[in-house]
């Protein structure tokens, strides 16, 4: 019995000793969670499979909005496509927002084939915001890690999608005041305003402007550059958006639904046109001589302007990533601000696209790719 008990409690002593050892093991190797760096992490739903494929040593996968034929909304396809990589100049950025605009609506249907040339399927969208995930070759203001928004060339697209290529002189910082959905509205309406205003048209400090859809995406903006740029500036809307007009800094509103803006307004230096049609023929009889007309549409005909003494031409947007971070320094400086009135997710693309068909959006449209880091 006493050789039994002796066996027992040294039987019992290791076995006590095995399992301490056993669980200072497993508590070494599962040390507590470092910190999430959210900046850098991939959308959650995305990581497993991504990660399998690059223990594969398959290509990364992402999802995107591709258009294989020219068409009505029906065209806008959700796939599962190839990640691209960075080339010399380029970054890879994963998109957290997308912003939608008229002209993705325009190259959807067509009529933008030229600029395009035979790309399909072709990635649709121009604004992005997100943050970089690599860096190629040259790129020598962003690294990884980054938070950045930018104007896509429109001949390459590529917004509508989990990550996206973002050439270095596309980007800047996005403004630390703004969320990335409020960012994604900024580029290209942004630029835009710009460029119509101050390189297009060259308005100058104490000036007057009427700004023609003064409610729209691009309008939003140029009611507000204008106005740091000290001008005085009449803008058209409708009845619902007059309020709006004034709080982003506009002298006089004119609600288009009950008066003719050409009854009101007379020898402005610029007419700033995001309608088109009968009002960019209408807005030629109140510049005054010497004045000019910057359309966002068709431009008018060159012996409509002689015959009234005037200029005009149609704003041509481009990316330009050092004007881009001027934007950014006026909307953190509280001095611009973006409006966003729709935020909808990757997969509600169509219903984007059909709101943005109504020419009657307020601010801009955004489609929400992933969760905010």
């Amino acid at each position: 019995m006493m050789m039994h008990d002796v066996v027992s409690a040294i039987r019992a002593t290791w076995v006590t000793t095995l399992c301490s050892s056993i669980l200072g093991i497993l508590s070494c190797a599962a040390p507590a969670a470092a910190p999430r760096q959210p900046e850098k992490a991939q959308p959650a739903a995305a990581q497993p499979e991504r990660r399998a494929e690059a223990e594969e040593g398959k290509p990364a996968t992402m999802k995107a909005v591709r258009i294989h034929a020219f068409g009505d909304v029906s065209v806008l396809q959700q796939e599962e496509v190839p990640r691209p990589a960075p080339q010399e100049g380029e970054m890879l950025v994963r998109v957290i927002a997308a912003g939608v605009n008229p002209v993705d609506a325009k190259s959807r249907e067509g009529y933008l084939k030229q600029s395009m040339g035979d790309r399909l399927p072709f990635v649709l969208g121009l604004d992005v915001a997100g943050v970089v995930e690599q860096v190629g070759t040259g790129v020598t203001r962003f690294r990884k890690g980054d938070a950045i928004y930018a104007f896509l060339d429109r001949t390459r697209g590529g917004g509508y999608a989990e990550y996206a290529i973002v050439k270095e002189g596309e980007a800047a910082p996005k403004p630390s005041t703004l969320s990335f959905r409020e960012a994604a509205a900024v580029p290209l309406a942004g630029l835009t305003a710009w460029q119509g205003l101050f390189e297009t048209a060259s308005l100058a400090k104490g000036q007057t402007v009427l700004i023609q859809g003064g409610s729209g995406g691009v309008g939003v903006y140029a009611i507000q550059l204008a106005k740091e740029r000290e001008a005085r500036v009449v803008a058209t809307a409708s009845t619902r958006n007059q309020e709006l007009l004034r709080e982003l800094g506009a002298d006089q509103a004119i609600d288009y639904t009950k008066t003719k803006f050409e009854d009101v307004v007379r020898n402005v230096d610029v007419v700033l046109d995001n309608v088109g049609g009968d009002t960019t023929t209408r807005s030629l009889d109140v510049i005054r001589k010497g004045g000019f007309l910057a359309t966002l549409l068709v431009a008018p005909e060159a012996a409509a302007l002689s015959q009234r003494g005037i200029q005009g031409a149609r704003v041509q947007a481009y990316p330009d990533a050092a004007t881009l971070a001027k934007m950014t320094e006026l909307i953190d400086a509280r001095k611009v601000r973006p409006l966003v009135s729709e935020a909808l997710p990757l997969a509600e693309v169509r219903k984007a696209h059909e709101m943005i068909a109504s020419r009657h959006t307020r601010g801009k449209i955004v489609l929400v790719v992933a969760d905010e880091p």
